[in-house]
């Protein structure tokens, strides 16, 4: 099929809720991709932070095709060797004591906002159940999570939205004072992503934890794009000296399988009982089985490398005349460029050059094992696109 045959009926068949460049991706190898007549393009998106060990990942597929071989998919009423591996090995890492697993970001965050409820109902009974969030949020595109998402533009179209939000200043005093007798919760992303790649001050979120661990207030963090090694440490959190109550995560979690986990320190590993809540395909074994793989290869010496790559990317991206500001944490940057973000990428991809935006900002995401000559040549790109 031609790519003007795929547009087609793309347009015909798909409803229309995506901007799409004008590229259809067929294969690849790494950060290095190619389209259906052949143009080769060094991918600095992963899939929006999802295919962090790059495309056609050979541990992976072999993790994976494995586990297809034994059984695709059984319910949550049975056991599964590769969703309690998942679980072990998660917890191990981060001191979590139990995961629940879902298909995708916004409803790991779903699941830490019910679970957040029901501690404050099960400890102080009913009126407990705001949540507080910051503004220039993102935490999903459900009813809840939009509605959790501190951004006016993301709140219209769907009204009424559910209550129970509130929405602060991305500081200590911010959240304080939006803070009251009914809060239950604090949601943070310590790098707000799609809210333009900004990374909260690390003083300010000390200040927030020790604030809501004092006042009973539970602390949960969105890693829904900074987790599984993204930011150069397995959890962003590890950088900002706190422990929270709750995390929530999925991207790169099964490196390109839907996958999301919400996990639950000690405060709340109780919360939930049989039947609270629940997910048919969360945890799938084939998902799952691809996640063990991945998180059991992100180690101290890809961090090292992770936290390299940060380094020389950032140095040569804030020489680049037409930059303005390098944001973001880790593997997670982002430009404030002088030109408009979107033509920016434009500009990138028809040099065979993939990358993203988030607001105004021109948003890289790169697999996490990107190679240095991967690297050199998007940057070479960038700076012939953001210098001219």
């Amino acid at each position: 099929m031609s790519f003007e045959q795929l547009q087609s009926e793309d347009k015909a068949y798909i409803a229309g809720t995506y901007s799409r460049f004008p590229v259809a991706l067929v294969r690849g190898e790494g950060a290095t991709l190619f389209s259906e007549d052949g143009k080769k393009y060094v991918d600095f998106g992963s899939g929006i932070a999802v295919n962090i060990f790059g495309v056609n990942d050979a541990p992976w597929k072999e993790a994976v095709i494995a586990q297809l071989n034994r059984i695709q998919h059984a319910s949550n009423l049975y056991y599964t060797a590769p969703q309690i591996e998942l679980a072990k090995l998660l917890c191990e890492k981060t001191g979590a004591k139990k995961v629940f697993f879902s298909n995708s970001g916004a409803e790991a965050n779903e699941c830490a906002i019910k679970a957040a409820r029901k501690y404050s109902f099960d400890k102080y009974g009913e009126g407990r159940f705001r949540i507080v969030t910051l503004k220039n949020s993102f935490h999903g595109r459900t009813m809840a999570t939009l509605s959790a998402t501190g951004q006016d533009v993301m709140h219209r179209f769907f009204m009424p939205f559910p209550e129970g939000f509130d929405y602060a200043e991305p500081t200590f005093e911010g959240v304080r004072s939006a803070c009251s007798s009914k809060t239950c919760a604090v949601m943070l992303e310590l790098v707000q992503g799609e809210g333009g790649v900004r990374a909260l001050d690390a003083d300010e979120v000390k200040r927030i934890a020790a604030f809501c661990a004092k006042n009973d207030i539970l602390l949960i963090v969105d890693e829904v794009q900074t987790g599984n090694g993204r930011t150069g440490t397995l959890y962003a959190y590890e950088q900002f000296g706190i422990l929270p109550d709750i995390v929530t995560t999925a991207k790169g979690l099964a490196g390109g399988l839907p996958l999301g986990a919400t996990m639950f320190f000690a405060k709340t590993e109780a919360v939930f009982s049989a039947g609270d809540h629940g997910s048919t395909f969360g945890g799938n074994p084939v998902a799952c089985a691809g996640a063990v793989s991945i998180l059991s290869r992100i180690d101290r010496d890809l961090l090292l490398e992770v936290q390299g790559k940060s380094a020389y990317l950032r140095t040569h991206l804030g020489r680049i005349r037409g930059v303005r500001e390098v944001t973001g944490l880790g593997l997670m940057i982002g430009l404030d460029a002088e030109k408009d973000a979107r033509s920016v990428a434009e500009a990138c991809l028809e040099r065979g050059l993939l990358v993203l935006t988030a607001k105004t900002k021109v948003r890289l995401l790169p697999p996490l094992t990107i190679r240095k000559d991967e690297m050199d040549f998007g940057l070479n790109i960038l700076n012939e696109v953001l210098g001219q």
